[in-house]
């Protein structure tokens, strides 16, 4: 009995010291909600390139791979992508928010704030890039970049969550590199990475977390 109990009293001390330095409260809901969103972005983007009023494919100038595409068409695309962003970060607050209360903890603490700043790096830089990209009109490679980024920015950030969070990183890093060689299917990768594999790490987390 001692012993059970001295177990019981050391997972206690665990759970609170991994508390107090990585933030748990990332629900599974979020990321399968992200996944979704995504998705419908794929499937939006892909209509807007392929429904009638897409240029051409990957292009080549001065030993660049380019895109060929409408600068409306572009616009559209972006405005696609700033959809599926705050879809993305309105359900992960949300439902995170929700899993944090239901615990008993607070979304703003310590742990938070070094998870976020480690995500914010990567994804900053990866953003700037994004956007030179852009305006050299190399957009055969902003979905890689993208993704390539926003792997790192995950495996950065793994160390202070749930090490999940590093494993999507990774395959969305591999994802990227596989998009670097096979320019022109950016589209193919993005729903991926940012859908297909954020609706698996979803269902896994919240089978493995949220169900407690």
């Amino acid at each position: 009995m001692n012993t059970e109990k001295h177990l019981e009293n050391l997972n206690e001390i665990k759970q609170i010291m991994d508390r107090s330095t990585r933030f748990l409260s990332l629900s599974g809901l979020s990321g399968i909600m992200a996944g979704v969103s995504a998705l419908v972005g794929a499937v939006l983007g892909y209509w807007v390139l392929y429904g009638g009023r897409y240029v051409s494919g990957a292009t080549y100038f001065n030993g660049k791979v380019v895109l060929d595409v409408r600068f409306d068409i572009f616009i559209q695309l972006l405005l696609i992508g700033g959809g599926v962003l705050v879809s993305a970060l309105f359900f992960g607050f949300y439902f995170t928010y929700r899993k944090a209360k239901k615990e008993g903890q607070t979304m703003w603490n310590k742990a938070s704030k070094k998870m976020l700043l480690n995500l914010a790096v990567p994804l900053f830089v990866g953003g700037i890039f994004s956007l030179l990209l852009i305006r050299y009109q190399l957009f055969g490679l902003v979905a890689p970049v993208t993704l390539i980024f926003y792997g790192l920015a995950c495996v950065n950030a793994s160390h202070l969550t749930h090490s999940e969070i590093g494993k999507i990183g990774y395959f969305n890093i591999l994802l990227g590199l596989l998009n670097l060689y096979f320019i022109g299917y950016g589209i193919l990768f993005w729903a991926l990475g940012f859908g297909i594999l954020h609706i698996i790490y979803g269902i896994l987390m919240y089978l493995k977390y949220d169900r407690k």
